[in-house]
């Protein structure tokens, strides 16, 4: 009997930032939320099904307007888990928090948004990744 497997590209159309912060998410959030002046706002958790190896949930806040989307995602899975790796995104499990920003206004809003991120004394540090880089990539579309 033939298999047939479907390779599929995806494209990630959106700015992600890696934030190193030892805080709780709802205080980053908070924060993120004063500073930037967004409104984001708790989601039901992320539910990430791995069929043999379990489930991982992740918290996930979200700001979405017309024109704007920011979603705060917990790195690491809230969930105990067998899992060697239990994240959302192992190959940069490093930063404890992903920012996906969707819509924004170019590279200078991203670097603009870069040095507010850095300025903010919950966040240790942050840096800029780009989406399709990265190995498990498909875990960040929503």
């Amino acid at each position: 009997m033939k298999t047939f497997t479907l390779d599929v590209e995806y494209e990630c159309d959106f700015a992600l930032f890696g934030l190193v912060s030892s805080t709780r998410d709802y205080t980053l959030a908070w924060a993120l939320n004063r500073a930037l002046r967004l409104r984001l706002i708790r989601q039901p958790e992320l539910l990430l099904n791995l069929l043999s190896q379990g489930r991982l949930v992740f918290t996930h806040y979200l700001h979405a307007t017309e024109t704007l989307t920011f979603r705060l995602l917990r790195n690491r899975s809230i969930a105990p888990s067998n899992l060697k790796k239990p994240f959302l995104a192992p190959d940069i499990k490093e930063y404890d928090y992903l920012l996906a920003v969707s819509n924004g206004c170019g590279a200078l809003a991203d670097e603009e948004l870069l040095q507010q991120l850095a300025a903010l004394d919950m966040v240790q540090y942050v840096c800029q990744f780009d989406p399709n880089t990265l190995k498990y990539k498909e875990n960040l579309i929503l």
